[in-house]
């Protein structure tokens, strides 16, 4: 395969009881993936990695910090599993662009050569576990609006919003727009929405993601970040919070991935220049688990076909 590839990478609510299991029965790659996993996670989630994809529980592994953990390596998993099935060995697949909703941004600049394997997972083991005590602190929520455009969506946020705390946190699709902050605030969006002729849905989530009440997740992420060693991404790896390309400098990547706790994920936008970029010339692929990004991308852009791979 010498076509280009652009490679999409899932974030949280993807998990499933049972992800990646497939690819590491079938695929020894993957299944060496889960085994380094396991060797430097130890039990440190209550039980190994590896153990938690494949056999739950599901409340566990629901939880921020470890549902963050389990994506990544799944994902990379999936990704070594289709290296060697596309016959790239232990070469460097012709990637074209990568991009990753969230979470899924740190295993876009992995596959990217820009942060190793045993970095990318400790650090969204971090992320998982600071976003999870942030959220503990506060009392946040978040609230799906089906239907509305940004400026909608910015005019929930002020008329629900009071003395509280309620941003746009993700630009999913159009009109799928994802609010999110406190939960009096969100209690308040339903009803306002409503009367704007929009759809509002709460979220079941541990907290006010992609929203300021993540200031103290991102204070210790942004700590790590700094002990970690960044190199320049092999290709264009687009930013959650920009919807364009990194920079390529590791103080410009560490800034992004911290600012991407507290700042909207602009997911439609990074799709739609991905799709403007590559003008038919690459191949689409979602790795595991789920295919949520596939179903995303059908509604940014009906012409970009993207092939998921949940299962091998």
């Amino acid at each position: 395969m010498s076509t280009p590839l652009v490679i999409l990478c899932p974030g949280q609510g993807s998990q499933t009881v049972g992800m990646g299991k497939a690819f590491a029965e079938k695929s020894p790659e993957a299944r060496a993936i889960f085994d380094r996993a396991d060797q430097i996670l130890g039990d440190s989630l209550g039980t190994t990695l590896s153990r938690l994809c494949f056999d739950g529980p599901a409340d566990r592994l629901n939880k921020t910090d470890a549902s963050q953990p389990a994506i990544f390596t799944t994902s990379i998993a999936c990704y070594a599993a289709l290296k060697a099935q596309w016959s790239f060995g232990n070469g460097e697949a012709p990637i074209a662009a990568a991009a990753g909703l969230s979470l899924g941004e740190y295993t876009a600049l992995t596959i990217a050569g820009a942060i190793s394997f045993e970095d990318g997972l400790k650090l969204v083991t971090l992320r998982g576990r600071a976003m999870q005590d942030a959220a503990e602190a506060s009392e946040g929520g978040m609230v799906a609006l089906i239907g509305a455009d940004e400026s909608q969506a910015q005019q929930v946020c002020e008329k629900a919003r009071g003395s509280d705390v309620l941003v746009c946190a993700n630009f999913n699709a159009p009109g799928q727009i994802v609010l999110s902050g406190s939960k009096s605030a969100c209690d308040r969006a339903g009803p306002i929405a409503s009367e704007l002729g929009l759809r509002a849905t709460a979220l079941v989530v541990a907290g006010a993601f992609h929203s300021p009440l993540m200031k103290p997740a991102a204070d210790r992420l942004s700590k790590a970040l700094s002990e970690v060693d960044i190199r320049s991404p092999r290709c264009p790896v687009y930013a959650n919070v920009t919807a364009a390309p990194h920079t390529p400098t590791a103080a410009n990547i560490r800034e992004r991935l911290v600012e991407q706790l507290t700042s909207p994920v602009r997911w439609a936008q990074s799709c739609a220049a991905i799709a403007t970029a590559q003008a038919g010339k690459a191949e689409f692929h979602e790795l595991a688990p789920g295919r949520t990004l596939a179903g995303l991308y059908r509604r940014i852009d009906k012409n970009v076909k993207v092939a998921a791979h949940d299962e091998p």
